[in-house]
């Protein structure tokens, strides 16, 4: 038995086609922005996303508070880490 595609099938179909493709854009956007977003930041941007000294941010570091890494002379803080532990103790 045939069938017989009406131009309303096809307006039907492309309307869901064009919502799949949109969503899977969107999808993969918000994809992007958390891979931009860096995992490890720098001690001056950690002063200013913190508002703390120089010395805080060393204190959390010597205390073991936070992950850290040392590159070739910067060290890296961990953002989650801090973002955690300054959620705990504000609460």
């Amino acid at each position: 038995m045939e069938e017989i595609v009406t131009k309303e099938d096809l307006r039907q179909f492309g309307l869901l086609l064009l919502d799949k493709i949109q969503m899977i854009f969107k999808e993969k956007n918000s994809q992007q922005k958390e891979s931009l977003e860096p995992q490890w930041l720098k001690s001056k941007a950690v002063r200013k996303l913190l508002d703390i000294s120089a010395g805080s941010v060393q204190n959390l570091r010597m205390t073991q508070k936070v992950r850290f890494k040392k590159v070739l002379g910067s060290y890296y803080y961990n953002k989650e880490d801090l973002l955690k532990l300054f959620k705990d103790e504000s609460n």
